[in-house]
């Protein structure tokens, strides 16, 4: 298969471990990076051996097949517009884009030209997920009832370098790690029908303690600890906990608990980790993973929009999946402000399984 040709848009932290795994994708070949910050892009350049070059130019370049987008959240949808209005496939670091208008005109954009939309995250795609996936798909635990999923931190202002849109609209716990729980339970639940919430600031302020912008304060403008009630549309019911607030916790990342036994889930920040499968016969037991893909894997989604553009197919990360992810998370905060269970207008295809027999094929399999 040929290779598709990437240009990326944005060269802040996360871009570094994509120029990298992209060369490890026989699928894709990154050719030319961009950023607002040209001398970001300038680096990235000399680094990776790509060229350097204005939003604009990269856009334009006929060579140029898939936009991989990993500017900040308040611009994903104005480059996956730019992209599909540049006649480009676009894929977009989570979440899809800040708003639902906006996620529905980057998906009725994309229908209108023929275009693909994929949305990170893609961990949900590594040995550690699609093991879990298998485990549920072959009646391992029963009929699954329930699940629960958390994410309990004390933010990001001590360690990353430039934290303050992490309290802003469109970010906070929910937005900027809940689609990777989300993801995984829609992965392995199927789409939501419905949420109640529960969501508040517990601090108005936070100090910021690492280095670049030490001693600086930032105003607090979304909600830090969430947390929603969902029912899936296939019968469970879960129980999703995200919060910038919370110092310590002894907590599972996610489990899932079925008629007949429980499952706990690695971390879906993740693509390996450790599975549990806990049987009435034989309690807690680690399962060894099914799949490969368990050391950082970023991009794999990619890849697989990429081959699914080759041969027809739909692609695991997908546009779809991503809207719904970022609709359950605005009616998670629109229950929680008005107190009301909301069902959801959104829904989409749980996404395929990735398969077994990885020996010998790249990334993104039929």
């Amino acid at each position: 298969m040929d290779k598709a040709k990437v240009g990326i848009v944005g060269c802040g932290n996360i871009s570094t471990t994509y120029f990298k795994n992209c060369r490890e994708f026989d699928e894709l070949e990154v050719v030319a990076c961009a950023d607002l910050d040209a001398s970001r892009a300038q680096a990235m350049a000399e680094e990776f051996g790509v060229r350097a070059c204005s939003v604009a130019a990269l856009l334009a370049d006929p060579e140029i097949e898939i936009v991989l987008n990993l500017t900040i959240p308040n611009s994903h949808a104005e480059v996956n517009l730019a992209a599909i209005a540049a006649g480009k496939h676009a894929y977009t670091e989570k979440p899809l884009a800040v708003t639902r208008e906006a996620g529905e005109r980057t998906l009725a954009a994309a229908r209108a030209a023929g275009r693909r939309v994929g949305c990170a995250p893609d961990t949900v795609l590594g040995g550690g997920l699609q093991t879990c996936r298998k485990l549920i798909d072959d009646g391992a635990i029963g009929r699954p009832v329930a699940a629960v999923a958390f994410m309990p931190s004390h933010g990001p202002e001590g360690w990353h370098p430039d934290p303050e849109f992490f309290y802003k609209p469109g970010a906070g716990p929910l937005f900027d790690m809940g689609p990777y729980y989300l993801t995984a339970l829609i992965s392995l639940l199927g789409p939501v029908k419905s949420v109640s919430g529960a969501a508040h600031i517990s601090f108005p302020e936070r100090l910021i303690t690492s280095q670049q912008h030490y001693g600086e304060k930032i105003v607090v403008e979304t909600p830090t600890h969430v947390v929603g009630l969902l029912e899936f549309a296939a019968g469970p019911i879960g129980t999703l906990l995200t919060s910038f607030d919370i110092w310590a916790a002894n907590l599972p990342r996610i489990e899932v608990y079925g008629s007949e036994g429980s499952l706990s889930v690695p971390d879906p920040n993740g693509f390996g980790g450790t599975v549990q499968l806990w049987r009435p016969d034989t309690k807690w037991q680690d399962v060894p993973l099914t799949h490969g893909y368990t050391t950082n894997s970023r991009g794999l989604g990619l890849a697989d929009m990429a081959q699914a553009i080759r041969t027809g197919r739909p692609h695991r990360a997908s546009g779809d999946l991503g809207f719904h992810v970022l609709d359950v998370m605005h009616t998670i905060l629109e229950a929680a402000r008005t107190g009301r269970r909301i069902e959801l207008t959104s829904q989409c295809e749980r996404p395929a399984p990735m398969p077994i027999s990885l020996e010998g094929q790249s990334a993104a399999r039929s």
